[in-house]
Parts: C-alpha cells; structure tokens; sequence
C-alpha cells in the first residue's frame, strides 16, 4: 500500500494475520499486527469500537492508496472494483501487546447457518496467518468516533443483538464497571456459538441459539418479556427498514430529532443498546418505542447487516 509520510489523523495501514483461532462454528478470532498499530488507541474504554477491514478483492492485491491520503475514501471508491476490494466494519475485540507488538483482535462471522456468503465472511473461512489486510482505526490522541455506547448514568443495562452484535456486547461486558446491572441478551445461530465471556456480577447473559428458528425471533421475545411488555408481532415490511438504520441518543440516521417520549417509572433508570441485522433491530425499536413507550434518549439501534443486501462498508 503506497502512502506518503505524512500524519493521518486515523491509522490508514496494511496488517498481517499473526495468529487465527475457530471459536465456533459461527465465529473465527483473527490477531492483526503491523507496525503502524503501535499507535493504535482511544481516549478511555474501547467498548464497542469499531474499525474499517479492507479485504483483497477479485484480483487478489490490497488496494494502493496513492499520494493523498487525507481523501483515502473518495480515492478507493475510484479505483477499479477487482483492486478495490470489499470493505466492512468491525469490532475490536480486544488489544494485545504494546507497541510495535500491538495486536487487534477481531471476531468475525461466518454467517454459514443463514446462507450468507460476504466478503467478510469468505475471508474468515480460510484467514490463516500471514493473510494481511488494510485496517482503518483510531490513531491515540485523534478524535476517530466509532463508539456508541454510553449509558451515562443508567443503572439497568440492556444489550440485545444476534451473531454480528456479539463481539461488540462481549467487549463491552469487559469494559463494564464491577458494580454494572443489567442483562445481555445475544442470538446466535446454534447452541454450540454460546461462548465463555468476562462480565460483572450484576450482569445477567441470556444465549439465544435459534436452532432453525427464524432470525430475530427468540431475540424479540426475550427482550419484550424482559421488559414485561407483550411479546407483538415481530414482522417488518421492507418499507419500513431504513437504509442507513443508526440511532444513538444524541444521533439519528433519519435526521430526525432524537428524544421525544415520556419514560414509564420502571424503566426510567435503563439504557439499551441493541445492534444486528437492520429488519430485526427496526421491529425491536419499534416495539421499545412506541410500545414500551422508551423515551429515544435511552437507546441506541444499530443496523449492523441486512439479510439479502451487500453493504457497502
């Protein structure tokens, strides 16, 4: 990858696969590790950060990003798509080692159980070390963004999401305080996806294994019932799944004005987030929204994929 000297407010660099682990049959660990990560970093926890992977495309090279790296982005999309590649968002997972040793860790999902087959997806099944990539991540010391979770105050805490959600929610049980409360509920293809996780006391983690049952249907269940709310019907039409689906408290996809509604006393002390394919996430907004009646300045929803659809980073 051809870069110049100069400082990029973001680490823009290639990184080679040093260590590749199966945790299931849904998901497979990388460890990423190039010089250039020795900068790698945030201000506070990493919760559920996120960073660009950049996987080789049809003619097999990584993409070069010429002499003008502070437009990267706009110079990639010109590129011819067999050496553009496919880029895709993920999770960092954890962090190892310090400086030129830094490693990123990753969880990637091999969607096998629901049929997909993505980039992301394709590369997992065969990643072995020396495979390298691009990342594009948080540079210590520079404003990045990437970070939604931030529960402020809140002394509940819901996490849902199905496979694409788990190594976000898993990082974020690690970085949780001891005294954090609350339950995390994550759907995962099969029982034998249920993983070992770090979490605090306080916090209760529901496995989800759907077994063949539709994507998003234990999910929806679990989380009315836990809000004692009743369990309605899940089903989403296509014309209500936005494209771009991101609602945070303080940001909106949609553009629309964020925080709107009254908090039932119950629930007046919870923060949710919840994150996975874009239709499920928009039937379990749906439902805390209008229907628990959840003011929007206590959620965050996160379309991280959408059945059927290529995203296109």
């Amino acid at each position: 990858m051809t870069v110049t000297a100069q400082r990029l407010r973001q680490i823009l660099a290639e990184v080679e696969v040093t260590r590749v682990e199966r945790l299931s049959a849904s998901f497979v660990r990388v460890e990423l590790g190039g010089p250039a990560l020795a900068d790698f970093g945030v201000d506070g926890p990493l919760w559920d950060q996120r960073i660009k992977l950049v996987f080789p495309g049809s003619s097999g090279r990584l993409p070069r990003f010429g002499n003008d790296p502070e437009n990267w982005y706009a110079g990639w999309l010109e590129l011819p798509e067999a050496d553009r590649g496919h880029m895709r968002t993920y999770t960092v997972r954890d962090v190892r080692g310090h400086g030129t040793d830094t490693r990123l860790v990753v969880d990637l999902v091999l969607h096998l159980a629901d049929g997909a087959d993505g980039p992301g997806s394709r590369w997992a099944a065969s990643a072995q070390p020396g495979d390298r990539l691009v990342t594009v991540a948080p540079r210590r010391g520079e404003a990045f963004g990437g970070i939604e979770f931030a529960p402020g105050s809140a002394q509940d805490l819901l996490l849902a999401g199905d496979e694409t959600a788990v190594p976000a929610i898993s990082a974020i049980l690690e970085w949780l305080p001891v005294g954090a409360c609350g339950t995390a509920f994550l759907e995962v293809p099969v029982s034998g996806d249920v993983l070992d996780l770090d979490s605090p006391v306080g916090m209760e983690v529901v496995w989800l294994p759907r077994e063949g049952a539709a994507l998003g249907e234990r999910l929806h269940a679990a989380v009315a019932g836990h809000l004692g709310a009743p369990v309605a019907d899940p089903h989403v039409g296509e014309e209500e799944v936005a494209a771009d689906l991101w609602e945070t408290p303080t940001y909106s996809s949609s553009g629309k004005q964020v925080g709107s509604g009254s908090v039932p006393p119950r629930h007046a002390g919870l923060y949710a987030w919840i994150a996975g394919e874009s239709k499920v996430v928009t039937g379990l907004r749906r439902h805390l929204v209008r229907e628990v009646g959840l003011d929007r300045r206590q959620v965050a929803f996160m379309g991280y994929w959408r059945r059927g659809v290529a995203m296109r980073s």
